[in-house]
This record gives structure tokens, C-alpha cells and sequence, in this order.
């Protein structure tokens, strides 16, 4: 086994910005998203965030997705799902809500309120090419169901996938099929808190949605998305608390083709997806 001297320590690589957008019926967010392969096996990060219900009390009505998948994680409010098989939900504050659309899926989303508004996230997978048409499929995650590892002032909650401090307690997340190999976990540092964690996969990223996180001695703020560097040891640190999302996972290495809310590999399928949408076989 390594040593810590031995070890290698993740660093920021790439920096991206939340930027305002909107989505559904006039929903306000801030979004980030790289269609281009960069953030493999993630494609978007979407935060929905106001105290405002005309901001975003609209909601997300009937829509269709191939190709990917979805998590929703709600922080205050919450969101009632209904899809075209039939599956109704509804997810509040620490909640989740996984969408595996393969073939197609069509469903809503609409939102509820709490005395903070509405605070929600909802993050794109791409399916490898394998997976692009497979049976569509959903399941939601209540707060009581994801395990926590907390170390001081600091509390990781694990929606899915494996994590594991550095001092060895390891916790996993009950969404165990996100794609990429995916994981997925709520990161919050009270002032003064550091975290050490192991984290070999390729992909890692982190975004910070309150307060400021350091890594590896570098500042990220709210609305800040960062890629870090290879390596096996990620050390997260912050003087006034923070909170944020902890993303991890393995690359597809495949063509990316993406319109609307369609992911696919090639041009030609994304024209057959917007044909099975029109003539109602997208679901079928």
C-alpha cells in the first residue's frame, strides 16, 4: 500500500462557470454543461435555486429523453415526478430521483415549495453506446436511505457510488447503477473543516453551490464547477463552510451527438430519435 508521501494529490485542472439559462416552462437556473467530452461521463449540471416562485413555479411539463441519464437532488422544496409507464413521486428536501431513459422516456416535473423556496439540482450521465436504447427505468432515493461519513466538521453524503476517507471508513450510495461507473455525493465542510478522501476514478469533479472550497491550496467559489487533475487523493478544506457536489466516474471515450434532450453517438441516430418522437415510437 502507498504511503502518503507516495500518494499523488488531485489538483484543479479546469475551471467551468455556472451561466444563467432557463429551461422547461421559464424555469430560472444556472447551468453548466460540456457536450464535448470533457466532463466524460457527465454531460450537465443544472441548478435550480430561488425564493421566487414566478422563477420557476412553471415547473418542467411532458418532455421526452433518449440516451442518458438523470439525477435530481433537492435541497429545500421539492418535485413530483410522473413518466409515460406510469411511475408518480414525489421527492423533498435531501431526496433524489434517478432517471435511467435508454430508449425513451417521457415525463414532467413539477415543483413544490418550503418556507427557503425551491433549491435543486438535476445532473445529466450519458449511456455508453451499449446502453442508448436499453428499457427505460426509475427509482427515487429518500434522504433516510443515503449513508453519511462524517469526520469533525465534515459530513459526506453519499447518493451513490463508493467513497472513502483516507483514514479508511468508506460509505456507498444506494443509486449503484449510475453510469460511467458514477458516484455521486453532497459534500458540506463546516468553517474550519478539512476532508481527506481517496478518489482514483478519472473523472472527478466538484462544484461548490455555498461558501468556498479550497483543493490543494486553490480557491473555488459558488457557481464554480472544477476537473481535477489524475491522481489518488483528493483534500478539501474550507475557513468560512461550504457545501457542494462531488462528482465521480469513468469516461465512455465515445462520440458525443447531442440535440435538446436527446444524447446519442451519431448525427444519424439523433435524426432516427427526433422521427420515433414524432411518430410516437420513441418510447416502444
Amino acid at each position: 500500500m502507498n504511503t502518503t508521501s507516495e500518494r499523488i494529490t488531485r489538483r484543479i485542472q479546469r475551471r467551468l462557470t455556472a451561466q444563467p439559462s432557463q429551461d422547461g416552462d421559464g424555469v430560472k437556473i444556472k447551468r453548466l454543461h460540456d457536450f464535448g467530452g470533457g466532463i466524460d461521463p457527465f454531460l450537465m449540471l443544472d441548478e435550480l435555486g430561488s425564493d421566487q416562485p414566478d422563477d420557476y413555479i412553471g415547473g418542467f411539463p411532458p418532455h421526452p429523453h433518449r440516451g442518458i441519464q438523470t439525477l435530481t437532488y433537492v435541497i429545500h422544496g421539492g418535485l413530483t415526478h410522473e413518466d409515460h409507464l406510469g411511475h408518480a413521486s414525489t421527492i423533498a428536501a435531501g431526496d433524489a430521483q434517478w432517471m435511467h431513459t435508454g430508449r425513451g422516456i417521457i415525463h414532467s416535473e413539477m415543483p413544490l415549495t418550503d418556507q427557503q423556496g425551491l433549491h435543486a439540482f438535476q445532473l445529466w450521465l450519458n449511456l455508453p453506446r451499449r446502453d442508448k436504447l436499453s428499457p427505460a427505468t426509475y427509482r427515487d432515493v429518500k434522504a433516510t436511505e443515503m449513508p453519511q461519513l462524517t469526520e469533525g466538521g465534515a459530513h459526506l453524503i453519499a447518493l451513490g457510488g463508493y467513497w472513502q476517507a483516507s483514514g479508511g471508513e468508506a460509505i456507498e450510495g444506494p443509486l449503484t447503477a449510475l453510469a460511467g461507473q458514477g458516484a455521486v455525493a453532497h459534500l458540506l465542510l463546516e468553517a474550519g473543516a478539512s476532508l481527506e478522501l481517496n478518489a482514483k476514478a478519472p473523472t472527478l469533479l466538484a462544484y461548490v453551490f455555498e461558501g468556498t472550497l479550497t483543493i490543494a491550496g486553490e480557491t473555488v467559489g459558488a457557481g464554480e464547477l472544477v476537473r481535477l487533475s489524475e491522481g489518488d487523493r483528493l483534500v478539501l478544506s474550507s475557513n468560512s463552510g461550504t457545501q457542494g457536489l462531488l462528482l465521480a466516474g469513468t469516461p465512455h471515450h465515445e462520440p458525443i451527438a447531442h440535440y435538446g434532450p436527446f444524447v446519442m453517438n451519431t448525427e444519424a441516430e439523433l435524426q432516427q430519435a427526433l422521427r420515433d418522437y414524432r411518430d410516437g415510437t420513441l418510447t416502444g
